[in-house]
């Protein structure tokens, strides 16, 4: 956990859930830090709470790469790790309150939900002056079906249901006494906890802008209510590497070892296929080649595994806002065969990069024996980036 505990002023606290790695959304990076208007979606609710001026402070619950990329908490917040489930989550920023009052008002929101307006914080803890818990709901305008398999059944009476969002409020004691007593892993919200204790729950008009994101659509969905410029811009980029092959050395290709008589020699593990994809995204962003940023003069680098140069390039994708759409690779070798370890390498790359493996190419080929390659001197690679960035 970042800082002691949050703000001890008097006023209301909120907790925003920040851990999830977001892989439906498929955008290439986890989804809190997405960029939406200029930002990632993670800030527009942390700027949306840490401004208003009736929350004192608050939990974020993230992991201290996405505290990082979002610049750190405000001040009077504090972050901590998440859990494997929403649940753990919420129960690790409670850990965190252990020292305020029973009585404490607490928001606690997805920030997979970033069109939180002051208007919403505002009707939220207006709630709680009656209630010890409350939830913000929407009308189902659609018509409901059963859904078998691919085919649709019964209509569903929609009358009585409504679409519930974040922030949700509640008395600390309330929250506290439903995680308290809660197994692991029973609730998908914190509503439904404080309802099995017996505590009426209040529901509160919500707001349309409070859409949340869980698919790659959403964002233009979110872009058109929240009135934001989503223009983006695609940008490609290739890279090349070779690397001389020499006896009793591991051979690294790709991310994975592969078992064969020689390796490949280089200041780094010398992994051809990964400094090729690590130069094609750095090309993508016109931000110089992997020698600029892992020079072979600096000893830090001496053995490193390239697939950190991989990494930082990704990294360098979300800081400026993009989203890395696809990546095509070739290696180029008379052996060992590639064919068969193709699936662990696309595998592999789509790990580092935190993308779908269908938005990973890996392809093989020989130079029917000709040149060095053909000689079986060297291992070559070219690669090709295609990023989505916004534009400026």
């Amino acid at each position: 956990m970042t800082d002691s505990s949050p703000a001890s002023a008097s006023g209301a606290l909120a907790i925003l859930l920040a851990g999830g790695t977001g892989t439906r959304a498929a955008l290439g990076t986890p989804k809190q830090l997405a960029v939406l208007g200029g930002k990632p979606v993670l800030r527009w609710s942390l700027d949306a709470l840490a401004g208003h001026p009736s929350i004192a402070g608050g939990v974020l619950v993230a992991h201290d790469d996405v505290v990082t990329a979002v610049g750190g908490v405000p001040d009077g917040w504090v972050s901590v790790p998440p859990g494997r489930e929403r649940q753990e989550s919420v129960a690790n920023a409670l850990a965190a309150l252990a020292d305020r009052s029973d009585d404490t008002r607490v928001l606690v929101h997805d920030a997979a939900r970033p069109g939180l307006s002051a208007a919403m914080i505002d009707r939220m803890l207006a709630a709680l002056e009656t209630h010890d818990a409350a939830i913000p709901v929407l009308p189902v305008p659609d018509t409901l079906v059963e859904r078998r398999t691919a085919l649709a059944g019964d209509i569903v009476d929609r009358n009585g249901l409504a679409r519930v969002q974040t922030p949700q409020a509640f008395r600390l004691a309330m929250l506290r006494r439903a995680h308290d007593g809660a197994q692991e892993g029973s609730a998908t919200d914190d509503a439904q906890m404080v309802r099995r204790l017996g505590i009426d729950v209040a529901a509160v008009p919500g707001d349309a802008r409070l859409h949340k994101l869980t698919y790659a659509d959403d964002m233009a969905i979110l872009a058109g209510l929240l009135g934001i410029d989503a223009m983006t811009r695609t940008a490609v980029g290739m890279g090349y590497d070779v690397h001389r092959l020499v006896p009793d050395k591991p051979l690294c290709i790709g991310g994975i070892e592969i078992a064969h008589s020689h390796g490949l020699e280089g200041h780094s593990d010398a992994d051809v296929a990964l400094h090729a994809l690590t130069d094609a995204i750095l090309g993508a962003l016109a931000d110089g080649d992997i020698g600029d940023h892992f020079p072979p003069s600096d000893p830090e680098w001496r053995g490193a595994a390239s697939y950190r140069f991989l990494e930082f390039a990704a990294r360098r994708v979300v800081e400026r806002g993009g989203q890395i759409e696809h990546v095509d690779l070739t290696i180029i070798a008379e052996a060992p065969k590639i064919g068969p370890h193709r699936p662990a390498i696309r595998a592999r790359i789509a790990e580092i990069l935190a993308i779908p493996c269908e938005r990973v190419s890996v392809k093989a080929t020989t130079t029917e024996r000709l040149g060095f390659t053909g000689r079986r001197e060297g291992i070559a690679a070219q690669a090709a980036a295609t990023l989505r960035l916004p534009e400026n």
